[in-house]
Formats: structure tokens, sequence, C-alpha cells
């Protein structure tokens, strides 16, 4: 009987859920054993669930292919079968919080790509590498919902992770005003060009809900546990636009920054090469060895150089330079599908597994 944790994918036939499925292939302590979706895919195989809309660039992974899909909605069912899932589920916020908390209930942690419970006071929103204390209010939310190992841990938006890693290498420098502009890619909405070919050669103002989310979340991240909820930090403010732009993968963030204490390029370049959080201390899996790379050429990063960083999970950042309205300006570049999306979920699973918060069911 292998000894890798039986994991379920809640919402495995969509783009998010594709790409758990591919980042989870060989995974050396996950196995992918069950995948739950709609009524309309329950009952086919995966191959046939997702047919021709399969959306990454590696092929489905054979393990998968002949895995029945099961109800999401039949919560017991599917929960019995797994030690803990992952949940890329496509419904109303409303039916997301519910039904990861019915999951949760199950005595099944739930590890989130939703943002329905990103704002929940005792649910931890965690960049591993930033924020893995935040870890500490499951057990008050185990309390609240009557679960022993049950729980709910999610992560933050795909959009704040090409500079909200910055900002917090550069925390000793006290930035407290920040502007920062991203140029977000289509599969942030789930679409490749075959299914946006309006997207081709256009750019789009305007993501829904997005600019509150990059001026919120990364507060959240930044703040404390007191009395078993986490409280925002107040500092530095954010103001965010966020533009859809004609590229597939890859978010980049072109920001300005405020500080308090005065610090040169060559502090703001080292704090950004030598920052390291629990996940490299730690060694997991799937976590960067190199978290933050500092580009020097005028013209990097790019998208079609830089995005698989670290196989994605890396960030990259260029042109710190110094401003005339604002102290500085960089550039950052993020993988918004693995670093943003499954693979900082998967992280997030890791390190709830290293610390003992996700454990075989017994």
């Amino acid at each position: 009987m292998s000894e890798k944790l039986k994991v379920g994918i809640l919402g495995g036939t969509g783009m998010v859920g594709q790409r758990f499925i591919s980042l989870l292939e060989n995974h050396p302590w996950f196995e992918v054993t069950t995948i739950a979706a709609s009524e309309r895919s329950a009952g086919k195989t995966y191959e046939e669930a997702v047919g021709g809309r399969w959306k990454m660039a590696s092929p489905m992974p054979e393990a998968v292919k002949g895995l029945v899909v099961m109800n999401v909605n039949e919560v017991e069912k599917v929960a019995s079968r797994v030690d803990f899932v992952f949940s890329a589920v496509d419904m109303s916020k409303e039916e997301i919080k519910k039904i990861e908390e019915a999951y949760a209930k199950t005595e099944t942690p739930v590890v989130s790509n939703n943002s329905a419970h990103r704002w929940t006071p005792d649910v931890p929103m965690m960049v591993p590498e930033i924020n893995p204390e935040h870890m500490k209010v499951i057990e008050y939310q185990k309390k609240r919902l009557g679960t022993s190992r049950g729980f709910v841990a999610v992560k933050p938006n795909c959009s704040i992770q090409s500079y909200a890693p910055v900002l917090t290498a550069w925390k000793e420098f006290e930035p407290y005003e920040v502007v920062a502009t991203t140029y977000q890619a289509i599969s942030g909405a789930g679409k490749t060009f075959k299914d946006w070919p309006e997207m081709v050669e256009n750019v789009i103002p305007y993501i829904g809900g997005e600019e509150e989310k990059s001026e919120k979340e990364p507060l959240r991240i930044w703040g404390e546990v007191k009395d078993g909820v986490i409280v925002p930090a107040k500092t530095p403010v954010i103001t965010c636009q966020c533009i859809r732009v004609p590229v597939l993968d890859g978010h980049t963030a072109a920001v300005f920054v405020k500080f308090r204490k005065q610090p040169t390029k060559e502090q703001l370049i080292e704090k950004l090469v030598s920052y390291k959080g629990l996940p490299q201390e730690l060694e997991l899996p799937s976590a960067p060895k190199q978290f933050i790379q500092y580009l020097e050429e005028d013209n990097r990063p790019q998208v079609k150089l830089d995005v698989n960083f670290e196989n994605g999970m890396g960030i990259s950042v260029g042109r710190i330079r110094q401003d005339s309205v604002y102290d500085w300006k960089f550039v950052g570049l993020s993988h918004n599908t693995v670093r943003g999306a499954a693979g900082g979920a998967v992280l997030c699973a890791e390190l709830l597994k290293a610390e003992g918060y996700i454990t075989k069911r017994a």
C-alpha cells in the first residue's frame, strides 16, 4: 500500500483542477486517487469528462484517465476515500463556502484555490514563504467547526504574487505607500486563446473584483494572529489597477514604492536574492530553491523568458530604479496558474503536512 497521502481534487475538470492534476503527477508525498466535479461529469471517466478541454501543455497523466469522476456534492462519499482535498470548484462564493466547510466537517482538510474563504477570520491565507505562522489559527477554526482534523486553508489571489513577496523582502525599510499596475494573463480567467479569440491583440482594462483583492489581500498576509483570528496589517497602503493582456501565462506588475527608511539599490537587490522562508528551510518538494531572482538586463523580466523560473514557483524581478515621485520602482513577474494558483496551493499542503496538520486518515 502506498505511503503517499490520498488526494481528492474538487472541481477537477476545470483549468485549475487540470493544473493540480498535472502538478501532482509523480508527486513524492501526494497521489490523486479521487476526482469530483459537477453532476454532469459524474459517472464518466476523467478522460471522457474532460474530452477535448484538456488545457495543459503536458499530456493528461495516464494515472487519472480511467478514474471515474464523482459528484462533488456527495460530500461524505468523496471524503471517505481521501486524506485531504484540493478545492478548485466553480460555484458562487456562498456555495463554495458551504461545500468547503462541509468537507472540513467530515474531518477532511481542504486546501482551496478559491477566494470564498480568504476573509474568514480563522482561515489562514498563506504564501508559505511569507506567513507560515498563520497556520496557528487552524486550531481555533477546528473549535468553531467542531472538528479534530478537518479545516480549510486557502492561498491568496494570483495577481499579488509578483509584488507582495518583494515588499515582504523589503519590510525592514518600511514601505508605506505602493502603486501597482498588474498586466494579467488570460489563463487567470480559465481561458486559452482558442476559448477567447477576442483577446488576441487586445487589452481589457478591467478584471472584476481584482483591484480590491490586489489592494487588500497583501495586508491580510502581513497581518498577525490575535485571539484566534487574523488581524490585517494597516500598512503599506496599496492602490492598484488590473489589466487583462494577450498573454497565456504570467502576471506582470509595474510597482512604485515609498519607504520610511531609505535603502540603496544594492540593499534592495541583496534582500530579494537572499530572501528565504520555511519552505526553503524544510526543502519541501515544490519549494523553489531560489524564491526571488533579480535580473540586471533592462528588458527583463519577460514572460517568454522568465515565467517558468523555478518550474513556475519562483518570482522574477527587474528594473529596480529610483523614481522622481516615489522612492523606488520595479517590475515583477510570477506564473499565475503555478505559483499563483495550483502550485501555491500544493506548496501550502506540503507545509501543512510537514507541520502535522495534514495526516493520513486513521
